[in-house]
């Protein structure tokens, strides 16, 4: 720890022990000093915060129903803030820029909540009936009121997690960010880097989503036909931008873990279940079990898909269990904190101001009593016992928030990675048994785990980043109180653009399973799985415990080898056109990397590469966006048909299937060779 807090404090400015444990007696000073009257929620910082929300949500939203990931906000709008402020008549302040990173930084934890979750709603057909306003308003509120309480729940935990534990933890994410906003004066150099390499992803990914003028996926199906129909194995690789920067900032480790579990399913268990399944129950019941794609001779199969829901549930309960003594210690912790009194300047100094503990509690009773209000007169309305139910819904979200809080800020505390897909799943099961016990079934039962689960899962998010916000602050001076209410706001907007997102994606896209109105649908993996609990608890269907066992012992023997049971069970689920590009993605970093025996020009040219990849991932999210957007014009303004607006449409003889499907390979490789030869032409005075 004190050789990385040496290397960040190469500029003079942090103090020596901003990364090391502190000495008895020894206290701990950040660059604005509580004493400082500097300028800190100031019009510039709310209005590029704000901003920020807008752009990163709609794009981080995207991302996440198309490849079940949620992306990494808080350091291109770190770097975007200090290249603003280069670029500004006067210099923001540091603190000023945690504060546009406090408000902008809402805009992926509300899509980490929300995203994974509502489109379920969408999925299983809980929106017929209800108004356009009725179901913008619930979805609306899940991801709002859940930010809010992963807000309150973790403030007890502040001075536990910054002051307490100072330089016991290592904040990977929080030290990253920390460095950019510090050098600040190489923030102009990165912004550019970041800008160009946005406008190359959202130019390749709109030609293909749009114009398809390649296919976004190539397929060996279109090449291999007779041995796909037969053998029902398919390899495939989405080709988009967005994907090859996501497996750059992944890793070969857990994009070879991912890829690892897609291909368990994808060359073991589908082709073995399409030579078993027609033996054993005949070809109809095989026709019922697989679903898929037309012409691929079936993509997925239901079944492993069931094995991967299982796989996941059971990873996030081996979370949960090897971080039981940090809840026992976080639970500590917070009731010390409630009881505790803090005398002298402590209790005053501006870097030790958090929302009163009076408002917290009544932020918390009234949340509480909104939350318990919408259960009983919207959710459970008409069912027997709804009071009852409403407010062991209630409870639930409540226990359940205030129990994985502390393991989703511990698990980013220590390594910047939260399971909290697999702890979403886990409440949706916890509740939908508790639920269905007491007689809930159906639609209101389905929509009920579904809220609760979004509410946790949002609460989840926030926890997670909120704790590395707190350290920025903490490391460079800001006022805990500030960016505890920058949460809040920005977790409105936030809320209000993601839910429109959502919306419109289910308008022009669809969710899930292709159909004869949406033929091409937006996979929303995550949301998916979400979708097939609660149908299988809730929609009078056979649970398919086999399934979930199955998948529950692959993530217990995966983790027994000491792999992360999570990311092989997440690539058991997803498609295998989403995990195979990520894997490539993250093997150009990894020759990045190694490109130079040079330590500090690999790490220059690895952090160029980063930049640029944040760039893809930024604009191929957002070529997605526009491309709903056209398809809604398309379709709503001029009366057209929006899937026959292409090349392959105006030039068929030309851009045939055939053609587009190399050409999208052509491209993407194109795309990777690129970001490794930009990346190694890094310098070190870059």
């Amino acid at each position: 720890m004190s050789t990385n807090g040496q290397e960040n404090d190469r500029k003079g400015l942090l103090p020596e022990n901003a990364y090391t444990e502190l000495k008895p007696g020894e206290v701990y000073t950040p660059i604005i000093s509580a004493e400082t009257g500097a300028p800190e929620v100031t019009r510039r910082s709310v209005t590029f915060g704000l901003l920020m929300i807008i752009i990163f949500s709609a794009a981080a939203s995207y991302i996440a129903l198309k490849l079940g990931q949620g992306i990494e906000t808080a350091i291109p709008i770190s770097i975007l803030a200090v290249g603003f402020s280069a670029l500004a008549r006067r210099k923001s302040l540091l603190i000023e820029n945690v504060n546009i990173l406090a408000i902008g930084a809402t805009s992926g934890i509300v899509v980490g909540g929300s995203v994974f979750v509502m489109p379920a709603i969408f999925m299983l057909g809980l929106d017929k009936g209800s108004t356009p306003l009725q179901t913008f308003l619930q979805i609306f509120l899940v991801p709002f009121l859940g930010a809010v309480l992963g807000v309150l729940f973790l403030i007890p935990f502040r001075r536990y997690f910054t002051i307490e534990m100072h330089g016991k933890l290592p904040f990977p994410e929080g030290t990253a960010t920390t460095e950019i906003l510090v050098a600040g004066e190489k923030g102009g150099s990165q912004a550019k880097v970041l800008v160009y390499a946005l406008g190359i992803g959202i130019v390749l990914d709109y030609l293909a989503l749009s114009l398809k003028t390649w296919s976004d996926t190539f397929t060996t199906a279109l090449v291999f036909k007779d041995f796909t129909a037969k053998v029902k194995g398919v390899f495939a690789m989405n080709t988009s931008a967005a994907v090859l920067g996501l497996g750059v900032i992944i890793g070969v480790k857990y994009a070879s873990i991912i890829m690892a579990g897609s291909m368990l399913s994808y060359f073991v268990f589908i082709p073995l279940f399409a030579y078993v399944a027609p033996l054993t129950y005949g070809a109809h019941t095989f026709r019922e079990i697989f679903f898929g794609f037309a012409g691929d001779g079936g993509a997925a199969i239901a079944g492993v898909r069931n094995i991967g829901i299982g796989g996941i549930f059971a990873a996030g309960v081996i979370s949960i269990l090897k971080m039981s003594p940090v809840i026992k210690q976080a639970l500590q912790q917070v009731l010390a904190q409630l009881f505790k009194k803090h005398e002298g300047t402590a209790k005053t100094s501006r870097l030790d101001l958090d929302i009163k503990m009076t408002t917290v509690f009544g932020m918390a009773a009234a949340l509480a009593v909104a939350i318990l209000v919408y259960f009983w007169a919207v959710v459970v309305a008409g069912q027997p016992n709804a009071f009852f139910l409403a407010f062991l819904s209630l409870v639930l979200t409540f226990l359940i928030v205030f129990l994985f809080s502390a393991v989703s800020a511990w698990a980013v505390a220590m390594i910047s990675v939260t399971p909290i897909s697999g702890m979403t799943l886990t409440t949706l099961i916890i509740a939908a048994v508790t639920l269905a016990a007491l007689g809930l079934k159906g639609p209101p039962g389905m929509l009920a785990i579904l809220l609760i689960g979004g509410v946790v899962c949002t609460a989840l998010s926030m926890s997670g980043s909120l704790v590395t916000q707190f350290k920025i602050g903490h490391w460079l001076g800001s006022t805990p109180k500030a960016i505890q209410w920058s949460n809040i706001l920005g977790s409105a907007l936030a809320s209000l653009t993601v839910t429109g997102v959502i919306m419109l994606f289910a308008k022009v896209y669809g969710y899930g399973t292709p159909t004869a109105e949406h033929l091409n649908p937006l996979p929303a993996p995550q949301a998916g799985a979400m979708a097939a609990v609660a149908n299988a608890f809730m929609g009078g269907q056979d649970v398919p415990w086999i399934l979930y066992g199955l998948g529950a012992v692959v993530a217990v023997v995966v983790s027994m080898l000491g792999i992360s049971a999570l990311a092989f069970a997440l690539g058991m689920y997803l498609p295998i056109e989403l995990n195979s590009p990520i894997l490539l993605g993250a093997v150009v970093g990894w020759l990045v990397q190694k490109s130079s025996t040079s330590e500090k020009l690999a790490k220059a040219r690895s952090d160029k590469a980063i930049l640029i990849a944040s760039g893809f991932i930024a604009g191929g999210a957002l070529a997605g966006v526009f491309d709903g957007i056209t398809k809604m014009l398309l379709s709503e303004v001029f009366h057209m048909d929006a899937d026959k607006f292409g090349m392959g449409d105006w030039f068929p003889n030309v851009f045939t299937p055939g053609l587009q499907n190399w050409l999208g390979l052509v491209v993407f490789m194109g795309l990777a060779t690129f970001l490794y030869w930009d990346a190694r032409k890094a310098k070190l005075e870059d």
